[in-house]
């Protein structure tokens, strides 16, 4: 099993919110396929891209389906749901960010494990899956620290800390899992089953605060090489067995990169 963190900058995955249906004139032939998860709880945001408002009242738990985006560079800003035409300031903004031809990501709104809202792009492994097996991916994205996560009450990922991910390959099935606190048999979330596509790639993000509460939101990418379905957030299982490392950082994030250093975040605001 192999642990892989994500770029580490907060507000980088601003980059790829233009999921949301924006062509702007600098965008090339090339794509990328977004999907995007708020994970925020009590904050529904409205998404502004170039001044435009793509998404209206983006409730927490939702995950978008995924959307073929033209490669381009974007200025960003989230508002409060009940901004009016995005006038104040911005939850989070960013500006020249850069999305990055070829990609399959997904943005996840969230906390830092310290509380904070928090942007963190994950790049989709759309890489094909042996036969008879299924790949299964978990994410930390929730206010709670290191956590294990458990199959069959064995752990199989230890001490994972938002917001970093492990994927593991295992046998196509159902598997029934929960997750606790690192170290304890405290759980946290589950226990729960997830049905385990043979040939396909199967999300798990865990989300959420104590005060508000913890949910699983999952995410499939069926067959190799295809586009994620997207689903609202709700209770499942997580992983299994051996691990498979997952090339997080094999494909190219300039774009992210050069999204991480133009990102600047003005304001948290808690609903």
């Amino acid at each position: 099993m192999t642990r892989t963190r994500t770029l580490g900058l907060a507000a980088t995955g601003a980059v790829t919110l233009l999921v949301l249906g924006v062509s702007p004139a600098l965008a090339d032939n090339h794509t990328a396929t977004v999907s995007i998860l708020h994970g925020v709880p009590d904050t529904p945001v409205d998404v502004y891209a170039n001044g435009e408002r793509l998404i209206d009242d983006f409730q927490p738990g939702t995950l978008t389906d995924p959307l073929e985006l033209p490669a381009g560079s974007y200025d960003l800003a989230l508002f409060p749901a009940d901004a009016t035409d995005g006038s104040g300031e911005a939850l989070l903004s960013a500006s020249g960010v850069s999305v990055p031809a070829g990609a399959n990501a997904t943005v996840v709104a969230h906390l830092t494990a310290a509380g904070q809202p928090a942007l963190t792009p994950f790049v989709n492994d759309t890489s094909a899956v042996p036969a008879g097996q299924a790949r299964v991916v978990v994410r930390h994205t929730a206010a709670a620290p290191a956590v294990d996560v458990r199959a069959g009450g064995q752990v199989v990922a230890p001490g994972l800390a938002n917001p970093d991910e492990a994927a593991l390959t295992v046998p196509a099935g159902t598997v029934s899992a929960d997750v606790v606190v690192a170290g304890t048999g405290t759980v946290a979330i589950g226990p729960a089953d997830l049905a385990l596509p043979e040939g396909a790639t199967t999300i798990v993000h865990a989300w959420g605060s104590q005060e508000a509460g913890y949910d699983l939101a999952v995410q499939t990418i069926s067959g190799s090489h295809s586009a994620p379905s997207g689903v609202p957030g709700g209770s499942a299982g997580l992983a299994d067995e051996d691990g498979f490392p997952a090339p997080l950082m094999a494909l190219s994030l300039a774009g992210l990169v050069a999204a991480g250093v133009a990102a600047r975040r003005l304001v948290t605001t808690r609903a």
